[in-house]
């Protein structure tokens, strides 16, 4: 692993080694998911957003993120370099995630990333990656996967936009899901599993039809990752 990456590793490291177990809602219940690891072994915590406080199986020490209930505009270059605003899929419901190429569970999240990718696209739902890796490694490893969602790259500018999102120390990968109207619906921390993300994407269809109103729809996403937690985690 090279100096830079392991600048930004280490970042990752920092928020992980604070033991992070669980988030609360602004309206609903901690949601125990897991232990925070360290990149590599990380965390599978169910964030709500809103501004949550903690459970108190957190580090009292460890500044808390604060999720903002809207998807903030950022912009970052593309894979050839190009600026590119998240606003490009304004009006569609995105799966935004942060991953590193030397993150081995941000390697296996991408398979499926790619299946959700063509299995919703046509519900107007949008993969986005935001790769926190030197772009020539972040190129040649899509190129090698053929990734056929859009993916964005930086460093530090990167970084910035995971502290808009809450997080000054970032653990990857985390993912963001947003509603079409942009609504920051919630955030998974750590490798995402299909369980976890057709549970996501179904409340998140459920807000779209108007069937559910935003804080229900958080409520019930927080309950149904508790429930698909293992038993034996926590």
């Amino acid at each position: 692993m090279n100096e830079r990456a392991l600048r930004v590793a280490g970042l990752g490291l920092v928020a992980a080694a604070a033991g992070w177990a669980a988030f609360r809602m602004a309206a609903g219940p901690a949601v125990p998911y897991g232990d925070g690891q360290p990149v590599g072994r990380p965390a599978h915590l169910g964030l709500a957003a809103g501004g949550g406080s903690a459970s108190t199986d957190v580090d009292p020490a460890q500044p808390l993120p604060k999720i903002p209930d809207r998807l903030p505009s950022f912009t970052l270059g593309d894979r050839a370099g190009n600026p590119t605003s998240i606003d490009t899929w304004r009006d569609k419901s995105l799966i935004i995630n942060f991953w590193a190429t030397w993150c081995a569970p941000c390697r296996r999240e991408i398979p499926m990333l790619q299946s959700l990718n063509g299995e919703w696209s046509g519900r107007d739902v949008q993969v986005v990656g935001i790769a926190v890796d030197h772009r020539p490694d972040v190129v040649t490893y899509a190129d090698k996967l053929k990734i056929g969602y859009p993916v964005l790259i930086g460093e530090q500018d990167a970084l910035t936009v995971a502290g808009e999102l809450g997080f000054a120390s970032p653990v990857f990968p985390f993912t963001v899901f947003t509603d079409r109207r942009g609504d920051v619906v919630t955030l998974f921390v750590g490798e995402l599993h299909r369980a976890q993300a057709d549970l996501i994407l179904s409340v998140v269809q459920e807000l779209n039809d108007n069937r559910l109103p935003l804080a229900q729809a958080r409520r019930n996403i927080a309950d149904g990752l508790h429930g698909l937690a293992p038993r034996g985690s926590g």
